[in-house]
């Protein structure tokens, strides 16, 4: 479990399609074999550890690739990290599993004063269970929605946000990993079986 308060971005080392090696500094402190860490979005499983290279690796499979926006990883990208939470841990953002959802599109950037509105484009399943002032999970980054539209949604960006995540370097037509409220999932799918009855 994470709260998408991203601890560092970290640098795609290499990626092959199924091992991916990055480079960070600040996750490695504590980082183990074996325990899990959120990359760009996505829970994984730290695979191998050099200190001396400050580097980590993780093994990604065919679901993490459809689901994720992996595929278009290349050596020299940016990706946010976060290290699983520990009990007793503040929760600044919300609670994130670091399961996505699926890949959003970024339609618009513009400046709003001190913030940047940013305008994503996402599938159906992802847009029924998003909330004006809710949560949503970007690339890693727990992030307020502003509002929801039927095929899209907008988030506000802070200066700091944009300091330390990848948000800064998505311009318009990127692609992003999106993983809504797990309670907004769990809602609806404890629903769905009563609202389908009714119809009938």
């Amino acid at each position: 479990m994470f709260s998408g308060i991203i601890e560092e971005v970290g640098t795609v080392e290499s990626y092959d399609g199924e091992i991916l090696v990055i480079r960070a500094n600040q996750v490695l402190d504590d980082l183990k074999i074996s325990e899990s860490i959120m990359v760009a979005g996505a829970c994984l499983t730290v695979t191998a550890l050099s200190k001396a290279d400050s580097t980590f690796t993780v093994d990604t499979v065919p679901e993490t690739r459809t689901r994720t926006n992996f595929g278009d990883l290349v050596a020299g990208n940016k990706v946010n990290l976060e290290r699983s939470l520990r009990f007793g841990d503040r929760v600044g953002g919300h609670m994130v599993q670091g399961h996505v959802d699926g890949v959003g599109s970024i339609r618009s950037v513009t400046e709003d004063g001190n913030s940047r509105i940013i305008v994503i484009e996402a599938p159906a399943n992802i847009i029924e269970n998003i909330v004006e002032k809710g949560f949503i999970t970007v690339d890693g980054t727990s992030l307020t929605v502003v509002d929801r539209n039927p095929d899209s949604f907008s988030i506000a960006i802070i200066p700091f946000t944009l300091d330390h995540t990848t948000l800064n370097e998505r311009p318009e037509g990127s692609k992003v990993n999106l993983e809504a409220d797990v309670t907004a999932k769990y809602v609806a799918n404890l629903v769905e079986p009563y609202l389908d009855n009714l119809l009938k």
